[in-house]
């Protein structure tokens, strides 16, 4: 009743704001929401005449593959991608080919030492559009047509200052990028690839039968409870263990969580994932099975669409060489099915199935369109209102939408109350990573932003709300626990992601970073020390005491060199005091035989 109450009591005054000061104003208002020419926002790229590089296919065809190997052969070049996973994963492989790379993602820079980056890898909010670049990859570009972030797919391709500009992504995007290559005036390339491995559904499901998992399954599900207990019932039935990926955890946990399911040595037999291993995570899994296809959004219960269910099922059997496969042309061979029978004929139905192609591409206002609305009213009005008042005006060109933004608005609204934030500071503010589905981070969100409005008070430990105090908690496999390590780690990330826009404020940045690897350190003991299974927790009791005697071995061995150091230098002092009282050499002269040596072998044992 209560949210009820306060929406009727938003609409309310949202009238009253409206007649005040819209409706009055309304022609000159109209003329700021003009969103029907986008393309005409980006007047130095429209200057260049660019060629874009269209590359379509399936999940596990190549294509992202062939553009990377372009950006590599470039002067200079970046790379966008949907997530900071694989922005920093198109960074350690360009870094490992001794490329100068830098990475730029919304809350962590990385530059090369002493070199200046030929290759710029961010994520696709962060591409730089007033920089000239020979060659620009921008990845997933059917994510130019999502309802939410859509806006920044669109930006990259329009406003990019690339001579080459790299699309990769599905087919359905054909269509769209054909018409917007043709309203800028580029040139435009297709080139198809077709899947490297083939891709079968299964005629049978599991039947609900956890004891026809095979090593190499991955089971999808939806939800964080839902995926934490069926680890938990995988590793009962069947004693092997489960690595998890799901959208929440940190890009670092995930990499983790996937390279311990990739090796094949081990008793990560089985991955349970939520659809975040659609993109950005190299993973050996010969079958997906879907647990469910109906997943929770803001919106409620949806069930799959058809490029969803493409996207996830096409993890299975990714692509590797013949001497990686043993060979055995079946092994790459991958498989899709359900847990339930129930499922299996809308997932054989959606793989043969052609998504509908792409009809608009998302945008929201510039910045300069939001600052010309928000003069209009009184700084009393909120913020939000002014934001959902310039949607609601808006006129966009058919070719383009303007996206929901559901998340910035659930923000924006609990900013609101803060005085003294600028429409600079809003805006901004609008666009930062706060999770709004949490009463706890939406608490954080509330306190960073007061530092901002008072200028000051942004020093990480003078911020009572950060839950610091989970770090102090003994270490437990329990998803409560967990779920406080995600909340602290989500407030260190937006506490960077501020200090790069609030230097002056948010002031300790190494200290958050420290903090952010201390909870990413305790999120792997967690996962990895902890099971459902009471054998599996012995033998990961097991390997900790084994890992302990190591360290105590490597320790004890460090202060027997240091011991054996510190007794050489008493023994040569001696010696050349008794060679010097006997008329020696003088003990500052060193022969060039022995110099260094006692240097050496402290600065080893240090």
């Amino acid at each position: 009743m209560t949210g009820l109450k306060e929406e009727l009591e938003y609409i309310f005054r949202a009238d009253q704001f409206t007649a005040q000061y819209s409706l009055p104003n309304l022609e000159q208002q109209k003329k700021v929401a003009d969103m029907r020419y986008p393309a005409e926002w980006y007047p130095q790229a429209r200057s260049m005449q660019r060629t874009i590089h269209l590359h379509v296919g399936p999940t596990n065809s190549g294509k992202t593959y062939h553009a990377l190997k372009r950006l590599e052969n470039s002067e200079r070049g970046f790379y966008a991608g949907p997530l900071r996973l694989l922005a920093q994963e198109v960074f350690q492989r360009f870094r490992g080919t001794g490329v100068p790379c830098s990475l730029v993602t919304g809350d962590e820079v990385h530059l090369p030492e002493g070199q200046v980056p030929r290759i710029v890898s961010n994520t696709v909010e962060m591409v730089n559009l007033g920089q000239p670049f020979e060659v620009g990859v921008i990845d997933e570009i059917q994510m130019i047509a999502d309802p939410n972030r859509g806006w920044a797919w669109t930006r990259a391709v329009l406003g990019s200052r690339a001579t080459e500009l790299h699309l990769c992504g599905e087919p359905r995007a054909v269509p769209l990028i054909r018409e917007i290559a043709a309203l800028t005036g580029d040139k435009l390339e297709v080139h198809n690839y077709q899947r490297l491995s083939p891709l079968e559904v299964m005629d049978d499901s599991l039947g609900g039968s956890m004891k026809k998992l095979q090593k190499g399954d991955c089971v999808v599900s939806f939800s964080r409870v839902g995926i934490h207990a069926l680890k938990s019932d995988i590793e009962k039935t069947t004693g092997r263990r489960a690595a998890i990926v799901y959208g929440s955890l940190p890009a670092e946990i995930r990499t983790q969580q996937a390279s311990l399911f990739n090796e094949p040595d081990n008793d990560y037999d089985f991955l349970v994932a939520s659809d975040a291993i659609g993109m950005g995570l190299n993973l050996s899994v010969k079958r997906i099975i879907f647990e469910t296809l109906v997943k929770r959004t803001w919106g409620g219960l949806v069930r799959l669409g058809v490029p969803e269910i493409r996207q996830i099922a096409g993890r299975a059997g990714r692509y590797r060489t013949a001497s990686q496969s043993n060979a055995d042309p079946e092994a790459n061979t991958g498989l899709v099915t359900s847990f339930e029978s129930v499922d299996l004929p809308y997932i054989k139905n959606a793989m043969v199935e052609e998504p509908p192609p792409l009809t608009a591409a998302g945008i929201i206002p510039p910045d300069g369109a939001f600052h010309k609305f928000a003069a209009y009213f009184p700084p009393d009005v909120p913020f939000h209102y002014v934001l959902k008042r310039l949607m609601e005006i808006a006129t966009v060109n058919p070719l383009f939408f303007l996206c929901e933004g559901s998340n910035q608005l659930q923000g924006t609204m609990l900013l609101d109350p803060v005085q003294g934030l600028s429409v600079d500071d809003r805006l901004t503010l609008m666009a930062a990573p706060i999770n709004t589905m949490n009463i706890q981070s939406c608490n954080i969100a509330e306190s960073f932003a007061k530092c901002v409005a008072r200028n000051t008070g942004g020093r990480f430990l003078d911020i009572d709300s950060l839950p610091l105090q989970v770090l102090e908690e003994v270490v437990s496999g329990k998803k409560e626990y967990l779920q406080q390590l995600e909340t602290l780690h989500k407030a260190v990330i937006l506490y960077l992601w501020l200090s790069y826009r609030f230097g002056g404020i948010f002031t300790d940045r190494a200290l958050a970073t420290h903090v952010k690897e201390l909870a990413e350190e305790r999120m792997v003991r967690a996962l990895t020390e902890f099971s459902a299974n009471k054998q599996l927790r012995k033998d990961a009791s097991r390997r900790r005491q084994i890992a302990l005697q190591k360290q105590v071995v490597e320790h004890e061995k460090l202060l027997a060199e240091a011991d054996m150091a510190s007794r050489t230098l008493e023994s040569q002092d001696k010696g050349e005091s008794g060679s010097q009282g006997e008329g020696g050499q003088d003990p500052t002269v060193v022969s060039a035989a022995d110099e260094g040596k006692p240097r050496l072998e402290a600065d080893a044992t240090a």
